[in-house]
């Protein structure tokens, strides 16, 4: 192994060590003395909102700073080749990395026949290069594994697949753009020690980073741990991925004043309009992605004296800014007494209170 190797191998691995380690214990005491809620609930600080976008806006540029470094270990440290190199055998070079006297047959006969320290000892390094080389592919993509959830909710919301998955795809997009432009070898070793490394740091963030910027996460884990013990015998628990909130039914009077509230303030789409005649009613269906709601202008039956609607919004602030374009006044945000979670609340026509809570 040579110094270079030895020099970038540590350095990435004390980089790895502080971000694990550092970053979330950090992150967690800033915003508590910031009095700011990393958890989706009701900050103290009243400006909160600027604050969390500083603190978004950080995170995402040592992210892209760590790309950076990134794309130059692998295309700008490296000269360009004269020929296409291309090396396909998986996880060969570090088969060769190490050496026994009976082969791996045999290690694996002495592993189970006298103990796991007979057979250590039978192991010898050959080739300590080829063994740094795929150690180094695995530490330069823990950041990365560990960093998107941290950083992205949209990596949050599926964290057991999606970090992994974009550094599988990330390391083959690397892996080609070397092939193209000749900085280095098309290895499906790299492609395989990558994935490994983001797999890691997907792991690190729900063990370390989650744990830490999170803790209440104990007492939430218990309790959906007896909700999915009682819930296995009851009837929709088997189709959970495949049911969701579909249309929400309302009533109303001035049509006029619901189609400029639901179609031209808050944004939805026309869905449908039916004059039932038997009845005297109009339907108006409104859609907005999955969600659908359904208004009933009556002649002949009154309004209720109150009627709810409750939406969910990954980005309040901006939310609140685009209703006050708008001519609604949502307030002051309010604090969910079911989750603790912020939200707005303002009223519609015919008596309708709308709540917008804010989502993971």
């Amino acid at each position: 192994m040579d110094y270079y190797s030895l020099k970038l191998s540590l350095l990435v691995t004390v980089l790895v060590a502080v971000m694990v380690l550092f970053l979330p214990w950090a992150d967690r005491r800033i915003c508590r003395r910031l009095r700011l809620n990393l958890e989706g609930g009701l900050s103290e600080n009243p400006n909160a909102d600027r604050l969390l976008r500083l603190r978004q806006r950080l995170l995402t540029f040592g992210l892209l700073f760590y790309f950076i470094i990134l794309a130059w270990l692998v295309f700008f440290s490296r000269a360009s080749t004269e020929d296409y190199t291309v090396h396909v055998a998986p996880l060969e070079d570090l088969k060769n990395a190490f050496s026994t006297p009976h082969g791996f047959s045999g290690w694996f006969h002495t592993l189970f026949s006298e103990g796991i320290s007979s057979a250590l000892s039978q192991i010898a390094i050959v080739r300590p290069a080829d063994l740094a080389q795929f150690y180094l592919n695995i530490m330069v993509f823990v950041p990365v594994g560990y960093l998107l959830p941290y950083v992205f909710r949209w990596f949050r919301a599926r964290v057991r697949i999606r970090p992994v998955a974009f550094c599988l795809l990330l390391s083959f997009l690397v892996e080609n753009l070397q092939l193209i432009t000749r900085h280095g070898v098309y290895d499906f070793d790299d492609i395989i020690s990558n994935t490994l490394g983001g797999l890691i740091g997907q792991l690190l963030y729900i063990a370390v980073g989650y744990v830490v910027t999170h803790p209440h996460w104990r007492k939430n884990l218990r309790e959906y741990r007896r909700w999915r013990h009682r819930a296995r015998r009851t009837t929709l628990f088997p189709y959970m991925k495949k049911t969701g909130l579909f249309r929400t039914t309302l009533k109303g009077s001035d049509e006029a004043a619901v189609c400029d509230f639901y179609e031209n303030r808050l944004g939805f789409r026309l869905r449908q309009q039916l004059d039932r005649r038997e009845s005297g009613d109009v339907v108006y269906l409104f859609e907005m992605d999955k969600i659908q709601v359904q208004v009933i202008c009556s002649f002949r039956e009154s309004v209720p004296d109150s009627q709810y609607l409750t939406l969910y919004a990954t980005r309040l602030a901006a939310v609140r800014k685009r209703l006050e374009m708008n001519g609604i006044d949502a307030g002051e945000y309010r604090r969910d007494p079911c989750t603790g979670r912020r939200l707005l609340r303002f009223a519609g026509p015919d008596n309708v209170e709308i709540c917008i809570l804010e989502a993971d």
